[in-house]
């Protein structure tokens, strides 16, 4: 079998692209809406739990931008960008330099010396040019950023851009710091509200676990009205199908998985798109690989890698008490969704001798929460913030 016939068509890496992108045609026809506003009214939050595509999706995006007329800019938001004010600025100067320093603002010739002509120095919109305007303008770093903007789109307009997209990923990592004076989400907010007011298309698309927006609006109210959001959740059957077939009939080999193999496959993934990729990673090595081809699909190991490789490191951090009453958690009826500090305790009450008090869950829950296992969404009640999680507790031996 030559290297080529081999070829894994799956990809089950970290916002890597599908070999097929399923399903997100409602998520791709509001983002094309949103390119369509003379006058940016409304920005995009996409948020979703760890391995429904948020990042492939933003990828995906991209390309369609472009081909607009906008301008694409941006990053993974890492901690570090959050710290103060001016590293905010900072990071979106940086960004937006990529996509500007082959704009050339100012040409002049010198004058020719003895037997030399003169030559042209141009000015483009380097990352210097731009950190030099930002530290020349007076006022706070809100006014300064703001100047950048203003002179950035001043020129595009020229050259017939639509705008700029300013694209972050990970924007759960912003956060203000009040003990240290330092704003820099809220200043994030309103440089681009203030901006969209003036006409300046700058459209600002941030994706991120799902308590995102709940911070953009505690951060400023009018976040509110300032985001469309758009949650991505499991694929529904048809898709997760598209999203295992199709690949394999891009195969030289012909893989096939049957009827049966397909419908475990959807059970198993749940509908997430990154597990479907991982389990038919995995289930296409143990195709190519079977003897004899009658042999059982081992689909119970798949899983118990799955286990070992996504939720093991998660599982680790939790202490004794805190797995136990994630246990409690999982044999709550509609967990896989949402649930509350009462369904908890109720709960704990029938499966455990030494149950957990309604304080002493809520207590637990902030530190789950710390700890990145559940989230609190915008009705008041919990989630676990790792899709599945609830049925990988379930697996753990008693």
């Amino acid at each position: 079998m030559s290297p080529t016939s081999y070829m894994n068509p799956f990809r089950p890496g970290a916002g890597h692209m599908p070999p097929y992108l399923a399903g997100r045609r409602e998520e791709t026809k509001e983002f094309l809406r949103l390119l369509e506003q003379d006058v940016v009214l409304e920005n995009l939050v996409l948020t979703g739990l760890r391995g429904v595509g948020k990042t492939v999706l933003l990828e995906a995006f991209k390309p369609r931008a472009i081909e607009g007329r906008w301008l694409w800019v941006g990053t993974d938001l890492a901690e570090a960008a959050s710290l103060s004010e001016d590293r905010i600025c900072l990071r979106l100067l940086a960004d937006l330099a990529v996509v500007t320093s082959s704009i050339v603002i100012d040409r002049r010739e010198t004058r020719p010396a003895g037997f030399h002509r003169g030559r042209a120095i141009e000015t483009r919109l380097t990352f210097e040019v731009l950190s030099g305007v930002f530290g020349g303008t007076p006022g706070l770093a809100v006014d300064k950023l703001k100047a950048v903007l203003e002179l950035v789109w001043s020129c595009l307009q020229r050259r017939g851009a639509r705008g700029v997209i300013f694209a972050y990923d990970e924007a759960q990592n912003l956060s203000d710091h009040a003990a240290k004076d330092q704003f820099p989400l809220s200043l994030l907010l309103d440089c681009f509200q203030s901006l969209q007011r003036r006409g300046v298309p700058n459209l600002l698309l941030m994706a991120g676990l799902p308590p995102l927006f709940a911070k953009l609006v505690q951060a400023r109210t009018f976040a509110e009205r300032m985001f469309r959001v758009v949650t991505l959740d499991r694929l529904d059957d048809h898709d997760c199908r598209d999203a295992i077939l199709k690949p394999l009939l891009e195969t030289r080999n012909r893989a096939r998985f049957s009827r049966a193999v397909i419908e475990q496959v959807i059970v198993a993934s749940g509908g997430y798109p990154y597990f479907v990729q991982f389990i038919c990673r995995e289930l296409y090595d143990a195709h190519l690989q079977r003897r004899p081809r009658s042999a059982a699909v081992p689909i119970d190991d798949i899983l118990r890698k799955l286990d070992t490789d996504f939720f093991a490191g998660r599982w680790a951090r939790a202490t004794d008490r805190q797995r136990e009453l994630l246990t409690v958690i999982a044999h709550v009826e509609g967990s896989d969704k949402e649930f509350t500090v009462q369904d908890v305790a109720r709960k704990s009450a029938e499966l455990l001798s030494r149950r957990f008090s309604p304080s002493h869950v809520s207590q637990i829950f902030g530190n789950l929460v710390n700890a990145g296992l559940l989230y609190k969404n915008r009705h008041g009640k919990y989630a676990f913030a790792v899709p599945l999680l609830g049925r990988f507790v379930l697996r753990q031996p008693a």
